[in-house]
């Protein structure tokens, strides 16, 4: 069976935060939640960007009830200053799609100091998600959706080196980042088990997207041979956000080709990122570096 925007049930009522939601994956991700009748705040880095984006939601979809949120997942400082603000502006969050991220970027560092895909992929949405959980367990049925990539695939681990300042590979960086993300996803759907909250993690294959700017031009040639547009490619984040008969840790992504194309649908992400010992290290490993803590009855 196909899964299409038409399957995504009504919204109405429901709050989503969806960061990275001014262009790409993420606008479509809120244009198609706003469309059926969501609360989506978009939490951008830009401004300016965000508000053109919340005015082509308008006008797609008249009535559409879109907000801004200013988020810079480069920078703790921001990300506690966005949850602080959020927490004044909403009661309760039922969707927090951390969508946004950067992909095999030259070497580069966060404000704090981290390895850049490292730090905004991971460590951004990390600390992020551990502000914003009170406003996730309100209601039951809220969901913490992470998108990570096929590129989790070449990712390892390198507690050795987690900023890569030994030595740089924006390859073996971004799969870093983008395993960081599951097994993120892996823990907190652990750690959630029985209370309000899901976590599930998605993916888009191959997307036309502004993140394929950074791959060199063989790469991004042949990698634009298999892509699809941006709003096929928001179908696995949309999908694991509101198809009801997914449930927590599990992973959706496009059905054909190698993942890189095709209907969403529940898909296997590697051995490593079921390591439950790594899992857990990461977590203690990203609370220490962020400072951030999450408050939940199965934290063991």
């Amino acid at each position: 069976m196909r899964w299409t925007i038409a399957d995504i049930p009504d919204q109405s009522g429901r709050t989503a935060v969806i960061t990275g939601a001014n262009t790409g994956l993420g606008y479509e991700t809120a244009a198609a939640l706003a469309a059926k009748g969501a609360h989506v705040v978009l939490a951008v880095r830009n401004l300016d960007k965000g508000k053109a984006a919340a005015d082509l939601i308008a006008r797609r979809t008249p009535g559409a009830d879109v907000t801004l949120q200013q988020l810079d997942l480069t920078s703790l400082a921001s990300v506690h200053e966005a949850a602080d603000q959020l927490h004044a502006a909403l009661d309760r969050v039922d969707l927090l799609i951390n969508n946004a991220g950067v992909m095999m970027t030259p070497q580069g560092t966060t404000k704090d100091g981290f390895e850049l895909q490292f730090g905004t992929n991971h460590l951004g949405h990390f600390a992020l998600t551990g502000r914003l959980l009170d406003l996730l367990l309100v209601n039951a049925g809220s969901r913490v959706v992470t998108v990570s990539s096929i590129g989790h695939r070449f990712g390892r681990i390198r507690f050795d080196d987690l900023q890569s300042e030994r030595a740089y590979n924006r390859f073996s960086a971004y799969g870093q980042s983008k395993l960081a993300n599951l097994l993120f996803t892996y823990e907190l759907q652990r750690r959630l088990a029985g209370g309000n909250a899901v976590a599930v993690a998605a993916h888009p294959g191959g997307s036309s997207s502004e993140l394929s700017r950074h791959l060199p031009g063989p790469l991004k040639a042949a990698f634009g041979a298999l892509e699809q547009d941006t709003e096929t490619g928001a179908l696995p984040s949309l999908r694991a956000a509101t198809d009801l008969g997914i449930t927590g840790g599990q992973y959706v992504g496009p059905g054909g080709f190698m993942e890189m194309r095709g209907n969403p649908k529940v898909v296997s992400s590697n051995r490593r990122s079921h390591d439950a010992a790594v899992q857990r290290r990461l977590w203690t490993v990203s609370e220490e570096l962020t400072g951030v803590t999450f408050d939940l009855p199965h934290a063991s």
